[in-house]
């Protein structure tokens, strides 16, 4: 018969509890671990997935394929010279016009304008004359046809209220509508009419592709006469076309560079192209250049500067050498 001792019976007990604990942490840590919690997915952003449209190079004078909520100051400052005596002048013609977005595609606008000129004949009053031009009222529908490919369809018309009609105009107020044509490149020419209810559809399309803008746009303008008779207003009625092409490019997001060919003609013989005997106010050409800022200002607020030197390509005003700097401030908000 085998005896144990006291302290050979503490070494077994002692020895089958610490058995018994690592029996226990081995059936624990056999057991699989519980799964983690399932993050959910987070919702994404509304625009997520969505391109961004290229950027569109805004035109100088040419009118926005797009529409939007607008206020735009646009400026033109010309110096020119009398082909008689070589004496300068100066021609300020100054646009400020709003638009609001009603739709993603429709925007109604409205434009102001007022001009001021110094003859070179006479550089200070009383020959200096200064007036309000005709309001025009418009809209712009501007479809939705791709992210490159943009259409802008355009109906005008102006309230002759300007300045300088009649028949017992003043003639400084007449001299500076007359000036104030060829400082806005004779492509605003409804709102010098001020004798005139003008009618002006128009259409443009612009492509935009990979910082790229090349737009193309066409413009009818249909002239009655509603103030004033003959002589002191001769014609009765009058058809105009204005056309341009717009090249630009983002050299970066904040900045592009822009070239604008523009071209006015006269579809109709009003009297001034009749009696004209060097026959060079038929038609214009100009060509304006110059960089434009994209500042943005809030989540789709942008102020977009543009200063452009406008360049006379044909008589009377290559002949009147003018110089002409542009200054364009749109706000859109």
């Amino acid at each position: 018969m085998t005896c144990f001792s006291a302290s050979s019976s503490n070494v077994l007990t002692r020895t089958a509890f610490f058995a018994s604990v690592l029996l226990s942490s081995a059936v624990v840590c056999a057991q699989p671990a519980a799964d983690p919690p399932v993050a959910e997915p987070a919702a994404p952003p509304p625009d997520a997935g969505k391109p961004k449209p290229p950027p569109y190079s805004l035109p100088f004078q040419l009118r926005p394929v797009v529409v939007g909520n607008v206020i735009r100051s646009d400026t033109a400052i010309a110096f020119y010279e009398s082909p008689a005596n070589g004496e300068s002048g100066s021609t300020v013609a100054s646009m400020l016009l709003s638009s609001y977005k009603v739709t993603d595609e429709l925007a109604p606008l409205i434009r102001l304008g007022i001009v001021s000129n110094s003859p070179p004949d006479a550089p200070t009053d009383p020959e200096s004359g200064t007036g309000f031009l005709n309001p025009v009222l418009g809209v712009t529908y501007a479809p939705k046809i791709s992210p490159n490919f943009k259409l802008g369809l355009f109906l005008g018309v102006t309230v002759p209220i300007g300045s300088g009609g009649g028949n017992d105009a003043e003639p400084k107020n007449v001299m500076a509508n007359n000036a104030g044509i060829f400082a806005r490149s004779a492509l605003d020419n409804a709102m010098f009419a001020v004798n005139d209810f003008v009618v002006f559809p128009g259409v443009g399309a612009a492509f935009t592709d990979a910082g790229f803008t090349a737009q193309v746009e066409a413009t009818l303008l249909q002239l009655t006469r509603v103030k004033g008779d003959a002589p002191a207003v001769p014609d009765s009625s009058r058809t105009n076309f204005t056309t341009g092409l717009h090249l630009g490019y983002f050299v970066i997001p904040a900045l592009s560079l822009a070239a604008e060919l523009r071209h006015q003609r006269w579809l109709s013989t009003p009297k001034l192209v009749e009696n004209d005997t060097t026959d060079t106010l038929r038609d214009n050409t100009t060509v304006e250049l110059g960089p434009r800022l994209h500042i943005q200002l809030g989540e789709k607020s942008w102020f977009r500067p543009a200063v452009g030197y406008v360049i006379p390509l044909d008589d009377p005003m290559k002949d009147r050498k003018y110089k002409i700097i542009h200054l364009d401030l749109p706000f859109v908000i």
